[in-house]
């Protein structure tokens, strides 16, 4: 992989940059978008960033910070999935406490908004209360968004309990937009203020990237990201007119800005010191990209690859049709093709030569393209995998890594004792018969040791695959795409 990213460089630059603003007040207020763990979108747009990359900036500010997790009840309610992990919000809250917990940050508590009740958001709460956690709950904000003054009164933020916190940083964060991390921090704002602590609000979003230009692609990979939300990046127009410096910041945000700007002075009682959203984030990552050119060309194929996303979503009945017609633009307007993605021609040429058998094609970092067909063994994922493998390790295509004995009783498992219908390995069974049989096996153990060197390749399947093939994908690091077709007519067996 070609890097254009330099993560120490951002690391550096971004705690320092956090810190200035935190030295302004008594305790500021952090509200932290997208991913705070695990930003494959950052790791696939900026080639050498650390997915991980914001825990580890957490972590070299842990004696100063501690961090709240919003969730929107609703969201618990209707089993709201985070789309890159296939999991819901409520186990994604989970999930990040205890990853937090494994990098000792301090998490200060959970805050379930807009609750009003709803039995699974009451359930998640008592889950979390019962493993020692604080929890608190935040109600619908009186007069929100457009009456100021009943807002920011105790009929309005006062209404909310206060959450007590100890350190000068409080990183606000959540599993996906619309969490309510904004109506925490200022609920926040305003009970600091009723203190009399002098309390501040800054913003951290990684994109869109306010220093880059309006059609960058990775600005515009953000929109392919966000069409679901209908995110829109624009030119700030109120940075342009304070400061006469042009920077890119997105619809929401702007749109906002003058009702936030409004409610930030009522809860301080005076002027604020932000005159545009710009003023308000404190992202230094565009300071560290390295190679333009190759950011450039990994945020064009991450346009396709949303494209592909959005088709798929569309197809399974969890996206709308907005959704994957925007995409459909940005990948038009951009003047890219899927053409442009190598794997997917060559799988899609493989799959019609073979009568539409599923196929998946992987290009390797030599440019050499491997396919894998689905048979009546294993799926296309695993074939593929396997080819793969081989061919980095040098081992001859006639070579069998696993007995036809170990498959079968493999085999036998599934449908004679495990009663699963229709049921071929998949590639995590494969993998892990591929480990066991790598202990007597010198040819399969030399196969094994090239699993670590998929990571950051490319893959396309001519079918949606089956969710274990792409939670291995994901667990290896390959990034997949897939035409928005299913492998078969099953409607459950198939899936």
């Amino acid at each position: 992989m070609q890097l254009g990213f330099d993560s120490e460089k951002y690391l550096e630059e971004q705690s320092r940059y956090i810190m200035e603003r935190v030295n302004s007040y008594d305790k500021l207020y952090l509200e932290f978008g997208g991913k705070l763990i695990g930003d494959f979108h950052a790791m696939r747009v900026l080639p050498g960033f650390d997915p991980d990359g914001k825990v580890k900036l957490l972590y070299r500010l842990r004696e100063q910070a501690e961090i709240i997790i919003c969730v929107y009840a609703g969201d618990i309610e209707k089993n709201k999935i985070r789309g890159d992990l296939g999991i819901t919000y409520d186990r994604d809250v989970l999930r990040m406490i205890d990853d937090l917990r494994h990098w000792d940050l301090s998490i200060n508590s959970v805050v379930i908004t807009r609750y009003s009740g709803q039995p699974a958001a009451t359930q998640f709460k008592n889950m979390l209360e019962r493993r020692g956690l604080k929890v608190y709950t935040h109600g619908h904000t009186e007069g929100y968004p457009m009456d100021v003054d009943t807002i920011v009164s105790d009929a309005g933020y006062g209404q909310n309990p206060y959450i007590e916190t100890t350190k000068p940083l409080v990183v606000v964060t959540a599993p996906g937009a619309n969490s309510g991390k904004l109506a925490t921090c200022l609920g926040q704002l305003y009970h600091e203020v009723q203190r009399g602590n002098s309390a501040g609000y800054a913003k951290f979003e990684t994109f869109p990237i306010w220093n880059l230009p309006l059609k960058h692609p990775v600005n515009v990979a953000y929109e392919s990201a966000t069409a679901d939300l209908e995110d829109v990046n624009m030119i700030d127009p109120y940075h342009l007119e304070k400061y006469g410096q042009t920077t890119v910041n997105y619809n929401r945000d702007i749109e906002a800005f003058p009702l936030l700007r409004r409610i930030l002075t009522k809860i301080n009682g005076s002027d604020v010191p932000y005159y545009s959203p710009t003023d308000m984030g404190v992202n230094r990552v565009g300071f560290a990209i390295t190679d333009d050119a190759v950011v450039q060309e990994a945020a064009r194929q991450e346009i396709i690859r949303r494209y592909f996303a959005l088709q798929c979503d569309y197809k399974k009945g969890v996206g709308t049709l907005e959704a994957a017609q925007r995409g459909k633009l940005i990948l038009d307007e951009m003047g890219l093709s899927t053409d442009d993605r190598p794997t997917v021609a060559a799988a899609r040429q493989k799959s019609a030569s073979i009568d539409e058998t599923p196929v998946v094609a992987l290009e390797l970092p030599n440019g050499r393209i491997i396919t894998g067909k689905q048979s009546t063994s294993m799926t296309a994922s695993a074939a593929c995998l396997l080819n793969c493998i081989k061919e980095l390790a040098n081992i001859g295509e006639d070579m069998h890594l696993l007995p036809p004995v170990i498959l079968d009783t493999m085999d036998r498992l599934n449908h004679d004792t495990l009663k699963r219908r229709n049921q071929v390995l998949d590639s995590k069974e494969i993998l892990i018969a591929l480990s066991i049989s790598a202990v007597t096996n010198p040819s399969a153990e030399a196969a094994c040791l090239q699993l670590t060197n998929l990571r950051h390749l490319q893959a396309h399947s001519t079918v949606i695959l089956p969710k274990v093939d792409e939670e291995t994908f994901r667990n290896l690091g390959v990034m997949v795409t897939c035409d928005p077709a299913f492998a078969n007519s099953s409607l459950y067996y198939g899936a």
